[in-house]
């Protein structure tokens, strides 16, 4: 059984290299078909078995027994489209759970109008208090890895509202695409522009590079995200879903 990784789900081949290499995680372990990775306190995406080429159902059962022999729960994730994996993965009693949507738009659609000053920075390497605002979003030391090991250029960003320290991201680019993860804004500061603003500098920050394209990934439940995405020219380009041990 023949599958093509997460470009089964729609994502172009610069966008897929663009996902992987601007959020790696700590390690990597290949079972049969499966790529495993593996990073401790990382979230889903950097602790997921996704299809690297041919699989067959024995594959499935070493992948989630590798991550089950490491203390942790299977978890696959499955482009949008890739039925033969879903179904394969439901039949071992593999549930679905957060269904999310990659975005983008072209960098120079997000270049005006200009960002007013001081109002979003990238700042690399971070400040504390951009580290104080990832921590009170439940974005702790196994994320913050995840941009240390991405390659340069990356740098942080830091959206200011009122003379206050109100938000904060990542961004890190590989060729034509960069991708922003990490996208925090502290919730007495929301409804105030902060998350456009920084998308806004981050496209600045990508054009600088040589990128054209702006990405992220977002849940398909997050409403107000992804009404935010859509006024500023975002489209989906992919989507894809995690299958994991129930309870």
């Amino acid at each position: 059984m023949t599958v093509a990784g997460i470009g089964a789900g729609g994502m172009d081949a610069d966008l897929a290299r663009a996902f992987d290499a601007t959020w790696p995680p700590a390690e990597q372990a290949d079972a049969g078909g499966f790529r495993v990775a593996r990073s401790p306190g990382g979230g889903g995406r950097l602790n997921s078995a996704r299809a690297a080429g041919p699989w067959t159902g024995a594959d499935i059962d070493a992948a989630a027994a590798l991550q089950r022999g490491r203390g942790g729960a299977a978890r696959f994730l499955v482009p949008d489209g890739d039925t033969a994996l879903a179904e394969a993965l439901a039949r071992r009693g593999l549930v679905e759970a957060d269904r999310t949507v990659v975005l983008h738009a072209p960098v120079a659609a997000l270049l005006e109008p200009p960002v007013p000053p001081v109002t979003a920075l990238a700042i690399w390497p971070p400040l504390a208090i951009q580290l104080d605002l990832w921590a009170e979003a439940g974005i702790g030391s196994a994320r913050l890895a995840a941009m240390d090991r991405a390659a340069a250029p990356k740098t942080a960003l830091l959206g200011r509202v009122r003379d206050r320290a109100a938000g904060v991201g990542f961004v890190a680019i590989s060729g034509p695409v960069a991708m922003v993860h990490a996208l925090a804004v502290a919730p007495e500061f929301r409804r105030m522009g902060v998350a456009a603003w920084m998308m806004r500098r981050a496209a600045h920050v990508a054009a600088e590079h040589g990128a054209d394209r702006l990405a992220l990934a977002v849940t398909r439940a997050n409403d107000g995200a992804l009404a935010l995405y859509a006024r500023l020219g975002f489209v989906e380009a992919a989507g894809y879903r995690y299958f994991t041990d129930a309870g």
